[in-house]
Formats: C-alpha cells, sequence, structure tokens
C-alpha cells in the first residue's frame, strides 16, 4: 500500500478503532521506558501519557511527509511520556544543583588535561572528600535531568513530518549530526563507564544485574553509570545547550 493510501486510511477510519490497534504499541514503549526510570514512576501513567500521544499522532498524521504512521506515532507517544516525567519530577533542586557542577567540573577537567578526569580529581576540584562525591552521584541516578533519554530526545523535534519540506533537510542533518556526536561520546567514555552503559541501555539489564555481571555492590554500578551520563553530558554540552 502506498504512503497516501495509507494516509488515506488512517484519516478515514474511525479514531477508536486506531487506538484500539495501536495501544499495543503504546505498552511497549511504556514498559521498554519503565526499565530507565526512577522507581517512583507507575508504568499506568506512561501508558495514559502515551494514548494522549497517540491521539495527537492520529489528528497530526500527515503521510506526505514520509514517515510512516507507525515511525511517528512512535515518536509522539515516547514524546508524550517522557514529558510527563518531566512535570513529574519532584527531584530536589539541590541535587539539579549539585549534578550540574559534577559536569561542569568534568569539562573543565577534561579540557585542561586533555584525558579523563577520574572521581579522585572531580572530587578535589569541587573541594569534596571521595565518599561526598560518590553520594551526589547516588542522588543524581534518580535526576531525569541526566538520564540518556533525555540527552537522545532529539528526535520529537527534529523527526516531526509536519514540518516544512524546507525546513526538515537542515533538522535531518543537525539530529545525524547529534546522534554521531553521541555515537562518539559514548565510544570515548572510560571502559568500565561504557560497559555499564551497553548492559543497560542495549542490553537493558538491571542495576543488580549489571552489578552480578561486573561483580560489584548495585550501588557502585549506579554511581558508574550516573559519572558516564554526566561525563557525556560535559561531552556534549554544546549540542545539548544548542538544543
Amino acid at each position: 500500500m502506498s504512503a497516501v493510501a495509507v494516509y488515506r486510511s488512517v484519516k478515514a477510519s474511525n479514531p477508536n478503532d486506531q487506538i484500539m490497534q495501536h495501544a499495543p504499541l503504546v505498552k511497549r514503549i511504556a514498559y521498554h521506558l519503565l526499565n530507565k526510570l526512577p522507581d517512583s514512576v507507575q508504568v499506568d501513567d506512561l501508558i495514559q501519557a502515551g494514548m494522549l500521544g497517540l491521539l495527537e499522532a492520529i489528528k497530526h498524521y500527515d503521510a506526505s511527509q514520509g514517515a510512516s504512521f507507525d515511525t511517528y506515532a512512535s515518536i509522539r507517544v515516547r514524546g508524550a511520556m517522557l514529558d510527563e516525567v518531566r512535570r513529574n519530577d519532584w527531584t530536589p533542586r539541590s541535587v539539579h544543583k549539585k549534578s550540574r557542577m559534577v559536569s561542569n567540573a568534568i569539562r573543565f577537567l577534561e579540557n585542561k588535561t586533555g584525558n579523563e578526569a577520574k572521581d579522585i580529581e572531580i572530587a578535589e576540584y569541587l573541594d569534596i572528600d571521595i565518599e561526598e562525591y560518590h553520594h551526589i552521584l547516588q542522588d543524581s541516578v534518580n535526576c531525569r535531568l541526566f538520564s540518556i533519554d533525555e540527552l537522545t530526545n532529539t528526535d520529537d523535534h527534529f523527526s516531526d513530518p509536519s514540518m516544512s519540506s524546507q525546513e526538515q533537510p537542515l533538522n535531518d542533518l543537525t539530529r545525524n549530526g547529534f546522534q554521531q556526536a553521541l555515537t562518539i561520546a559514548i565510544a570515548q567514555l572510560p571502559e568500565r563507564e561504557q560497559l555499564v552503559i551497553s548492559l543497560y541501555y542495549d542490553e537493558e539489564l538491571n542495576l543488580r544485574e549489571i552489578g552480578e555481571v561486573l561483580n560489584i555492590s548495585e550501588s557502585r554500578v549506579s554511581q558508574i553509570s550516573s559519572q558516564a551520563v554526566l561525563r557525556l553530558r560535559s561531552r556534549l554540552s554544546e549540542w545539548i545547550n544548542d538544543h
């Protein structure tokens, strides 16, 4: 079936039928995201937000822009779920502030030395002991500002088929450039941080399972994961600030 035919079919069908047809997609995205979010996030809340995103997708879908409905709906559903998480972020401001301090410290030290900033170096720069530094990392695990999904959620803007034909090529280039920069930044992480990120986001292991694989505690896995994402934010600061 051609894209135009699919578009006409979507527009002509009953919205309730479309909702029922794509409800499994919403649930699949919700459970996939749930593995990467704080324990306080409830799957029912994600699904409810995702269904609203699906309704928006049905309302605004335009196949003439080239994206399939499933692709467009997935973007809108995932974006709606992350918006819901952002709206209900109760992380204390002090946690956000300290996490940004760590990210800035990493950027300064790595720009100055040309080497990977180590735990003890970051703690010394911040004038705190290593235990307090690890405590900051532990606290920032539940801080949505520093999740990989926040880093990679550019698709909600760059891939919107409602954009004009003049806007889309530039945004495609920007999106592709960011994704390339992110891929390079992940590949250049210290070996253990890169492994934790891979096990968590690619293999979808939880923190306890990663700890068993690496023979370290779950809290240590949390610290390594948090530091890895803070390091990525420091190395991608120009992209993140711009976009």
